[in-house]
């Protein structure tokens, strides 16, 4: 099953880093990364870029459109791997190397996910 792990973190704690800092921890996320990719369970990955370049429709009877994400928490969506498991533990000794690999608090969410596949008439758990 695929399985997505969302990254949360404090953007003004990962945006004060230095080039040094933010590379120190890329490396640290890069093993864990390619034994995935070894192993064939690495799917897509993305950082995303900060909140400020962000853009939402709220819902309701018109939709509006609002500059940045105006999340109401401390933390922010910050990436996200989507990763191929057997198993929820198996998702989460992954998420769990993840975080060991990060240098900040925050937190890797996990979330099963069911692929859509549009024109298909149904829905997958499978790419």
């Amino acid at each position: 099953m695929l399985y997505a792990i969302l990254c949360y973190d404090s953007e003004d704690v990962v945006g004060s880093w230095t080039k040094e800092e933010d590379d120190a921890v890329m490396a640290k996320l890069a093993v864990v990364q390619q034994k995935l990719a070894a192993e064939g369970r690495l799917g897509p990955v993305a950082r995303l870029l900060p909140t400020t370049a962000a853009t939402t429709i709220r819902k309701g009877r018109e939709p509006l459109v609002i500059d940045g994400p105006f999340a109401e928490t401390k933390e922010q969506l910050l990436g996200f791997y989507v990763v191929d498991c057997s198993t929820l533990d198996e998702a989460i000794e992954t998420a769990r190397d993840l975080a060991r690999a990060s240098s900040s608090a925050g937190a890797f969410e996990i979330r099963p996910i069911a692929i859509f596949k549009p024109g298909s008439g149904q829905g997958s758990d499978r790419a």
